[in-house]
This record gives C-alpha cells, structure tokens and sequence, in this order.
C-alpha cells in the first residue's frame, strides 16, 4: 500500500492517511475484505507517530469504510463500494474543476475539451486493445 505525506501540505497527518486509503479504494488498488497494514507497521513506514495511523484507521472506522477484526487486524469493508463510486466521483469532479479553469485561462472551449476527451479516450482504448491482443 503507498501512501506519502506531505508536511508542507497544510491538511494533518492523518487526514492525509485518510483522504489515501479513500483513493486506494476508489481506485480499486484496496478492494473490499483487504487487508491494511498493521498500525506500527504503516507508522514506522512513514515515519509518524502510530497514534496518527491509530487515528486515521478509528476515523476509517467509524466511516464504516474499514473495520477492525478483532487480533486479525483491519480491513476494507464491504461498504467500500458505494463509498468507492462516491469517492472516485468526486476526485474525477475535482480534476475537471482544475481542467476546466485551467481551460477557461488558456482560452480553451468547452466544446474542444470534449473533443479532446474523446479523442485521448480512443486513443487509450486503442492501446488497451492492442495490448489484450497481443500479449
């Protein structure tokens, strides 16, 4: 599991831990009934006190997006999928926001961005096909 904190981000640790587990999940990279690192086992690999990971996970918790099984450790539960729509609609809201702005400064239409879109989007489906085909 990759998770890196920023201390010049201004958000607190363990929100940072958070906010990343939610994205490993919207993204798939933790799916429902994996299994996150022991508490001191993250903590030592960031280099943060394991009370800020104990926190981040009781916070994950009481979300009920993980929950604790009892000396077995702590896992994604299974209403990480709703939440996973949720959270992945949100980071691409977040994304188009930036785009969009970025656009609006640049000069860019709407309507070529959607074209853009389209276009970067075959252009991957393209190569996804080209590389289930030939192995």
């Amino acid at each position: 599991m990759q998770i890196h904190i920023s201390t010049g981000d201004g958000l607190p640790i363990y929100l940072q831990v958070i906010n990343q587990i939610k994205y490993l999940i919207a993204s798939g990279r933790l799916s429902t009934g994996a299994e996150l690192p022991p508490i001191r086992v993250l903590a030592a690999q960031l280099l943060i006190n394991p009370n800020t990971v104990a926190r981040a996970y009781r916070e994950l918790e009481i979300a009920g997006i993980v929950e604790k099984r009892r000396t077995a450790g702590t896992y994604v539960s299974e209403q990480g999928s709703p939440l996973a729509r949720r959270e992945r609609v949100k980071i691409l809201s977040e994304r188009i926001d930036a785009l969009l702005a970025e656009a609006s400064h640049m000069g860019v239409a709407v309507d070529d961005i959607l074209k853009l879109v389209q276009v970067r989007y075959a252009s991957i489906q393209s190569t996804r096909n080209d590389t289930s085909t030939n192995p």
